[in-house]
């Protein structure tokens, strides 16, 4: 497997990003009233019950999440559109400095505000999601797991069936995602058990390290050019 030119695609950020990923959802789910901040379908599916069961205040708990989320991947197609390359942050840098100021201001909101703080989670993870698309040239999602599961099965039932060993390659690089963003999980309950709402502060540290990953990546990158 070729090592990614992009330095948004690179594994080691991949990682961090898969890791921030689980951590979200499970913060979300355990500490904010059991709504997903990245799994937006089974939000949407809780979103249905309640709206039959005409338990609207229950419903827009999941609603406001979901809209947060594709509010936040239109910002980050906005910050891709009005980017310049040229300048001191690439634009999925932006991205992840914007996700991780976000999750900060989440940390300090109460018990009381959980909508809020849940939207706010969700808003960050549209970001993260529409910014982070693909790692070593593969579309690979960091805040879900569900296609990545089925592209890493189908790589390795084609291994299987082809012996290539580039899908070998492929599908164990889908399942090591998938088991970041569980790794991500369960430090991320871990932490809820220990700080409560302020656990998030975890995640955007992650993410500030995501961050700072980019500009090392960018510097290498600047050097193969000269």
């Amino acid at each position: 497997m070729k090592h990614s030119k992009q330095m948004s695609e690179s594994i080691r950020l991949g990682i961090v990003l898969a890791v921030a990923g689980g951590f979200m959802d499970a913060y979300s789910y355990m500490c904010r009233d059991g709504v997903f901040a990245n799994a937006q379908t089974g939000n949407m599916l809780l979103l249905g019950i309640h709206l039959s069961q005409k338990e609207w205040g229950v419903a827009a708990h999941y609603f406001f999440p979901v809209m947060a989320f594709a509010i936040g991947i239109a910002l980050a197609e906005v910050i891709r559109y009005k980017s310049n390359e040229e300048g001191l942050f690439h634009w999925r840098q932006f991205s992840v400095l914007v996700e991780a100021i976000v999750l900060m201001g989440v940390s300090f909101i109460s018990q009381d505000m959980n909508t809020l703080a849940n939207s706010l989670t969700s808003f960050a993870c549209g970001i993260q999601v529409e910014s982070f698309r693909k790692i070593h040239g593969n579309g690979i999602a960091t805040t879900m797991c569900i296609g990545n599961l089925r592209s890493a099965t189908q790589n390795l039932t084609d291994f299987l069936r082809t012996k290539k060993s580039s899908c070998l390659q492929k599908s164990l690089l889908y399942y090591g995602v998938i088991l970041c963003f569980v790794v991500g999980a369960i430090i991320g309950n871990k932490f809820v058990n220990l700080m409560k709402e302020r656990a998030i502060l975890i995640c955007s540290a992650i993410l500030f390290v995501a961050f700072i990953m980019m500009f090392v990546d960018r510097e290498k990158q600047e050097h193969e050019k000269i």
